[in-house]
């Protein structure tokens, strides 16, 4: 069976775009459990609008499973999908930089071809609750599953693990928005990363009590964007762009992260409710 740290290695996918310019950019996704019901869900893969727009195909790895249901971590399977930015959701609030694409059709796909593929979902209940969330201090170590600069294990299609910390309190919205920002190395393909709070060995709430080799995992969002310095001596927020584009380099990093709070996510049941059926 396999651990919390083990299952954030089968969380996320690699997003593999070609752009109308030609252009190639990579960028990360993560499964979803939507409207999860116990005997029913609709399954989707959650990234950035911008990762995906102007994409008109797009590559999908997927690591494909035994018969026992357990995964083959050397042997994958690539979903290649045409008219790849129309296959998406995106959030109808347009300053939300995220977007689902249903995850049925991979699955149809994979089948067709006589495939099972193994991924894990992340869903509802790892969604901070207000009372979770009015427990969380200032800082808070923060784990990023993702592709930064677009690289991977790929011999066993395995996402990079970062860590970092909270950089604005997580519990309170920055600058007026549903949003935090982290301390962390937020590089170009790291866009829609999924963000945890991940404790495995104790922890401390706000109130002081401190819960001795306890552990808890909550998802707090996904990383869209990161405030960059530029060589004219300004700081501007900058959408973390796919990777191998080029990044200009009067352009720096200042490995902060900006992160949209993964209770956003929610805006999507009711879309579904009316435009698709559970599965």
């Amino acid at each position: 069976m396999l651990n919390v740290t083990e299952q954030f290695l089968y969380s996320t996918v690699r997003i593999e775009c070609t752009h109308l310019d030609g252009g190639i950019s990579t960028g990360t996704g993560f499964f979803f459990r939507f409207l999860d019901d116990g005997q029913t869900n609709f399954p989707a893969i959650v990234t950035n609008k911008h990762v995906v727009e102007q994409a008109i195909t797009g590559k999908i790895l997927m690591t494909l499973r035994d018969d026992d249901g357990n995964p083959i971590n050397t042997e994958h399977l690539t979903i290649e999908l045409e008219n790849f930015e129309h296959m998406w959701i995106f959030h109808p609030d347009p300053e939300v930089d995220i977007c689902i694409m249903p995850l049925g059709p991979i699955l149809e796909q994979a089948r067709s071809l006589q495939k099972n593929v193994f991924y894990v979902s992340l869903h509802r209940d790892l969604l901070p609750s207000a009372e979770e969330l009015s427990q969380l201090r200032a800082i808070e170590n923060i784990t990023m599953v993702g592709y930064p600069s677009g690289l991977w294990d790929r011999i066993n299609n395995f996402p990079i693990i970062r860590r970092g910390i909270t950089a604005t309190h997580p519990n309170i919205n920055y600058n007026g928005k549903e949003e935090i920002l982290i301390d962390a190395a937020c590089f170009p393909g790291s866009s829609g990363s999924p963000v945890f709070i991940y404790d495995d060995n104790g922890y401390t709430t706000k109130d002081g009590n401190t819960h001795m080799g306890g552990s808890r995992v909550f998802l707090l969002g996904i990383l869209y964007a990161g405030p960059q310095f530029t060589a004219r001596g300004e700081i501007a927020v900058m959408n973390i762009p796919g990777s191998p584009r080029p990044i200009p380099v009067s352009q720096i990093p200042m490995n902060l992260g900006c992160v949209i709070k993964s209770q956003k996510l929610l805006d999507f049941e009711e879309i579904i409710l009316q435009n698709f059926q559970r599965q």
